[in-house]
């Protein structure tokens, strides 16, 4: 994962690279050189010269923008696939879903600025000739910091670029060390279509390195931060952004919950199936990945699950540093559930939690594993609670299900929590959700957590330390308003007004005057 907290330096790797490994075999392809303290000082002056012209482009020139990147995304399919398979391990299939994905989302975020709302633009009277006006301008240069396991939905470009590109903003983005050739190539793409698009020079670059990330999280010119990744890398960008007073929107690691009632366990062989679907997906690499499930005693949920297991491969992490990091982190659950008397089970159930191969001759390649763990086990502080990036995931069998949810919610908040029920007159379920719902950003009835669809309504961000905002999202139309804020200017005449609150409205965008919210003509 990224943060600022320096990697462990591979042997052999030339000091100043950023080494290009395949997952699949260990095999090095290519490395990319760090950009100079000097040449991160340009890009940082180039971004702030360009930040009030973008600031003061329209919205629907922007959406122009985003559609010309998505185009070129589009256009380089089958290269962008071959290059991301090469450095990720993750399958052309998959990397062709993604893709597509991120170029709809760029898209979409374009016609979420062209909307409008987010501006959250008004003016009214507010007593005698006084008038008092309202609106919300770009903060300015963002420095994004993409995560390893999205090469592009959240990568050097993808949600956090283009909701920030969307908003105004002129973007630097940090190149992730698992797919550094891929980074370049994808951001040569990117500052090409926005400059044939005319954007201003310095709306978009790329810098590599350790050293030039905090380069730009130190930057006076940086203003936002975005990152997704670990924990610990999230907490550490955090508390370095903070000695500036720079905000940061850091989507971390959790330990997602699925809560199955009574009703719901009827189906215990099909919700095994779904359960190890979705926590193996990608390897278990997902920030959405349901890491914990509570299923009624007896309903032989631990049983359904093994037999599932069985029928998964193994599957290549991304990074030799993220596969020690699954065997340390699983050989510590197994060793707690162990000494609580718990039941660890998996593709080669008999196996030490330790077995699993990371040396460059077999990949990074791994198998899945889950825990049957007791109720009266998890509480805060609980070695059984920690994230473990990859396919592990924990199922708690419960007598009673008050018990259960009094446990679940003294856990620590996550991005997303599942719950299933036996249908809409199931008891158990709204006392389940509305608990939740203190706990998680999102709440998924009788659906994965790993689906996020990027959308209106979407809510992709939790409480502390889910995300280190719990008012904002990273996914879906909210994603954009981390990147402006709220302005007010008193007695002004059309002068001083921007363009959102001209008389005319030029952008065609809803306002609120006098207190009633307008809609622009056809």
């Amino acid at each position: 994962m990224n943060g600022p907290v320096a990697p462990a330096a591979d042997p052999g790797v030339e000091p100043g690279v950023d080494p290009s490994f395949d997952p699949r075999t260990g095999e090095q392809h290519g490395s990319v050189p760090h950009t100079a303290p000097e040449q991160v000082a340009e890009i940082l002056r180039r971004a702030l010269g360009a930040a009030p012209r973008i600031a003061g482009t329209s919205p629907a020139t922007r959406e122009a923008w985003l559609a010309a990147v998505a185009d070129a995304l589009r256009a380089h399919e089958d290269e962008l696939v071959q290059l991301a398979g090469e450095e990720t391990g993750l399958g052309a299939d998959r990397l062709r879903g993604e893709l597509a994905k991120c170029a709809a989302s760029t898209v979409f975020y374009g016609a979420v600025a062209a909307e409008g709302s987010y501006l959250g633009a008004g003016t009214e009277g507010i007593g005698g000739d006084s008038t008092l006006s309202r609106w919300n301008i770009p903060v300015g240069p963002v420095a994004v910091f993409g995560a390893s396991n999205f090469p592009f939905g959240f990568g050097v470009i993808g949600h956090d670029v283009a909701s920030a590109l969307g908003a105004g903003c002129p973007v630097v983005v940090k190149a992730h060390p698992a797919h550094p050739r891929l980074s370049v190539r994808l951001a040569e793409l990117v500052a090409d279509a926005l400059d044939r698009a005319g954007a201003p020079v310095g709306s978009y670059a790329l810098v590599v390195g350790f050293d030039a990330g905090l380069q730009l999280v130190d930057a006076a010119e940086i203003t936002a931060v975005a990152f997704t990744g670990s924990q610990g890398g999230g907490m550490a960008l955090v508390e370095r952004a903070a000695a500036r007073g720079v905000p940061v929107f850091a989507e971390m690691g959790t330990v997602n919950p699925v809560f199955v009632t009574t009703d719901a366990a009827a189906d215990s062989a099909g919700i095994a199936a779904g359960f190890v679907g979705s926590f193996t997906l990608g390897a278990g690499q997902f920030c959405t990945k349901p890491g914990l499930l509570f299923a009624p005693a007896g309903a032989g949920l631990f049983d359904a699950v093994r037999a599932q297991l069985g029928q998964v491969p193994r599957a290549p992490l991304l990074t030799a540093g993220i596969a020690r990091g699954y065997r340390a982190g699983l050989a510590g659950l197994a060793r707690a559930a162990e000494a609580t008397g718990a039941e660890v089970t998996g593709a080669e159930a008999s196996a030490a939690a330790t077995d699993i191969p990371v040396e460059p001759t077999d990949g990074y390649a791994v198998d899945p594993r889950a825990l049957l763990v007791r109720l009266e086990d998890l509480h805060p502080g609980s070695r059984l609670l920690e994230e473990c990036f990859g396919p592990v995931a924990l199922i708690c069998e419960y007598a009673d299900a008050a018990g259960a949810l009094d446990a679940l919610v003294r856990l620590q908040p996550s991005l997303v929590a599942s719950v299933f029920t036996g249908g809409p007159g199931d008891p158990e379920s709204v006392e389940v959700v509305a608990r939740l719902l203190g706990q998680v950003g999102r709440v998924a009835l009788n659906a994965w957590p790993t689906g996020v669809a990027t959308s209106w309504s979407m809510q992709h961000g939790g409480p502390w330390p889910a995300t280190s905002r719990s008012d904002a999202t990273s996914v879906g139309a909210g994603a954009l308003d981390r990147f402006v804020r709220p302005v007010a200017v008193q007695n002004a005449d059309s002068a001083h007004l921007p363009a959102a609150l001209h008389p005319d409205n030029p952008w065609r965008i809803p306002r609120r005057i006098d207190g009633r919210l307008t809609l622009p003509t056809a």
